[in-house]
């Protein structure tokens, strides 16, 4: 329990972490895929729906650990409202936009036509509204952790 505590207590570190995996596959990996030449739409979606689906799990792993410190750690209100609004953008991208957008891939990719119009927009919209909730809640954490812990001598192994 104590190593479960001690890790959760540093949350603005995997908040960062997280804010770069966003940022590396979201942001980078996805639009560049499809600039390669030799990569069709159909590959770039195959690669983009294992990619998103392994990003996603990852996503659900780091909204279980904030979930854990926004009920164990945090009593600022701000932190708590950026943390819920984060989880509800995971489980909102999770539940309903991967779903929708997997399932128009998967029709593009067997050769049919796509009807009616991609929910991608609405996605793009929520991670970047993520990615800056998570810089904020980063920074916010981090200031919280500085102001809990300074003078204080921390010693990893106690």
């Amino acid at each position: 329990m104590d190593r479960l505590r001690n890790l959760i207590q540093y949350q603005f570190v995997i908040i960062f972490i997280w804010m770069g995996f966003i940022m590396g596959l979201s942001f980078l990996e996805a639009p560049l895929k499809f600039q390669a030449p030799s990569v069709t739409l159909a590959i770039g979606l195959e690669i983009g729906r294992l990619v998103f689906k392994v990003l996603n799990r990852v996503e659900l792993a780091f909204s279980l650990s904030l979930l854990l410190y926004l009920l164990l750690f945090s009593a600022n209100v701000r932190i708590k409202v950026l943390g819920y609004l984060i989880i509800f953008i995971v489980l909102t991208q999770s539940s309903f936009l991967l779903p929708a957008l997997d399932e128009r891939a998967l029709i593009y990719i067997s050769g049919k036509e796509i009807e009616g119009a991609s929910p991608h927009i609405y996605y793009v919209v929520l991670e970047i509204l993520k990615v800056l909730a998570l810089l904020f809640l980063g920074i916010w954490q981090l200031a919280a952790h500085k102001k809990k812990y300074s003078g204080e001598v921390l010693h990893p192994h106690s």
